[in-house]
């Protein structure tokens, strides 16, 4: 009888373990909900949430902007050919001086002595020659000695000359008409072949060097008017004219190099500034413009159009930027609602529901159906 109750109570624990075993794989081949299933298919009723923007239109004027330096239209700084001591200054820093004007002056003391020498010398052969010259009339000398007298004539000549560019070159003039800089040197200092002395700079006409994207060089040509601003004198404007390109595309920037003219009469800029270019090209009229947010960069730029609730995918043509706007040449029409913000999320054809200031960008009817979701079929059981 004990045998029996003995194999009982393990018949009935094997039974259990049995039972327990396929509960626990019952549970485990039974699919497991995830968690926020049921927000995520109230989510996915009411659409992905995202920023629209709609399509305006505007007008602008067709530009290209750029920065730029200003430099001297004349610009040089003097050095002497040959050392020697500074016997005289004659300018003042800061000064307007006339083209040929003397600037500074080199001792000059043995340059002029040579010189008078060299004059001596020449006056001399040319008494010979003329002495000479009356000898060979009557026959007294022959042809060669006259030569020889007129040979050595053009020699003393030549050293005149060259005694004369020695003396000149100890005396620093202005090359061109313009404005000196601060003098680095005073009287009594020597100085050595091609130290500085003094800058000169031309500045009635400036130079506007600025740079271009490669795009536009079939829209610029001599001649174009350029508005210059600085910003060392806020709120006033100047007028240039393009005056040369760069026949060379700069291969490491894809940029075109240009150079404009500035009067500069007045004197209000100064070389080495630095300045904001515009060129102007004419006016747009009834240009399409969207946020640049709303462009997916690619190959093919392309935006999500809001059509009946949904995000459809379109392919755009781009045009010039405006003040984080961009022209839209080809694939939207005025009135298009596009999404701005939340294009990660979304796929060709996704619901949307529009949040933000944009949302009220799209009429009341569409936002009605874009912002109701679709009952469920509880509801319907409901009702």
């Amino acid at each position: 009888m004990k045998k029996n109750s003995r194999f009982g109570i393990v018949a009935l624990a094997i039974a259990g373990v049995v039972a327990l075993g396929f509960y626990a794989y019952s549970a485990n081949r039974a699919p497991v909900k995830p968690v926020g299933e049921s927000a995520a298919a109230a989510g996915s009723s009411v659409g992905i949430a995202v920023e629209v923007a709609r399509v305006k239109v505007s007008d602008f004027a067709d530009e290209a902007a750029a920065v730029g330096n200003l430099s001297s239209r004349e610009s040089v700084v003097m050095r002497p050919e040959t050392a020697g001591r500074v016997a005289a200054i004659n300018f003042r820093d800061g000064t307007i001086v006339s083209k040929g004007t003397l600037l500074v002056s080199l001792d000059a003391a043995i340059q002029a002595a040579e010189l008078q020498q060299a004059r001596a010398s020449l006056a001399l052969a040319q008494s010979n020659q003329q002495r000479n010259q009356e000898l060979r009339d009557k026959n007294f000398i022959s042809p060669q000695a006259l030569d020889n007298s007129a040979a050595a004539l053009k020699v003393q000549a030549a050293a005149v000359q060259l005694a004369e560019a020695k003396h000149a070159k100890m005396q620093i003039r202005a090359p061109f008409t313009g404005m000196v800089g601060l003098r680095n040197v005073s009287v009594g200092d020597y100085v050595k072949e091609g130290q500085d002395l003094i800058n000169i700079e031309d500045i009635g006409t400036l130079r506007v060097d600025f740079k271009l994207p490669e795009s536009y060089l079939g829209r610029i040509s001599k001649g174009q008017a350029v508005e210059v601003t600085s910003d060392a004198l806020p709120g006033e404007q100047f007028t240039a004219v393009l005056d040369a390109v760069d026949p060379m595309v700069d291969q490491a920037g894809r940029a075109i190099s240009s150079r404009a003219r500035l009067d500069n009469a007045a004197g209000k800029l100064r070389p080495g500034l630095f300045v904001r270019v515009r060129l102007l090209f004419g006016q747009r009229q009834q240009v399409l413009m969207v946020p640049e947010q709303a462009i997916i960069p690619g190959p093919q730029p392309t935006v999500f159009k809001v059509t009946d609730g949904k995000a459809v995918l379109a392919k755009v043509r781009l045009g010039v930027r405006r003040s984080a706007q961009v022209e839209i040449e080809q694939g939207l029409a005025e009135g298009d609602v596009v999404v701005t913000a939340g294009q990660m999320k979304l796929r060709d054809g996704s619901a949307i529901r529009p949040i933000g200031d944009g949302a009220e960008t799209l009429a009341p009817a569409a936002k009605s159906a874009v912002k109701q979701p679709a009952a469920t079929d509880a509801t319907a059981a409901v009702k």
